[in-house]
């Protein structure tokens, strides 16, 4: 089952920080697994913000913080001095919260569920 309008990073996405425009196109081209991570969510259900502190320094830190409607925020950081790993730290820990928040929410996961879906 595929949304009409999914989420996307490209719609969902502010950057903060010491973020320049070319990293933000290439973000976008790098993070296709993301965006196929937040199909299963509609269009403006997501909003994520990206924090880029300390940019270039032994003390740059980087984080994805991530709101799903009706859902706990979800945050991945990473310390990494490289930017290039730094995003892509943040990105494939994302994308493996947002695979648990998922899967904790669909009823053949979760018992309290599965007894709602039967009334």
């Amino acid at each position: 089952m595929t949304n009409q309008h999914p989420a996307t990073v490209a719609d969902s996405l502010t950057v903060h920080g010491d973020v320049y425009e070319g990293d933000v196109e290439k973000l976008l081209d790098r993070w296709s697994k993301l965006d196929a991570r937040l199909r299963s969510f509609d269009e403006g259900t997501v909003a994520m913000q990206l924090f880029v502190k300390d940019r270039d320094s032994k003390s740059q830190h980087v984080t994805l913080d991530v709101k799903v409607d009706g859902h706990n925020p979800l945050v991945a950081t990473s310390s990494s001095a490289d930017l290039d790993h730094a995003f892509n730290e943040v990105r494939d820990e994302m994308i493996r919260q947002l695979s648990d928040m998922k899967t904790k929410s669909e009823p053949r996961n979760n018992k309290h569920l599965r007894e709602t879906d039967r009334h």
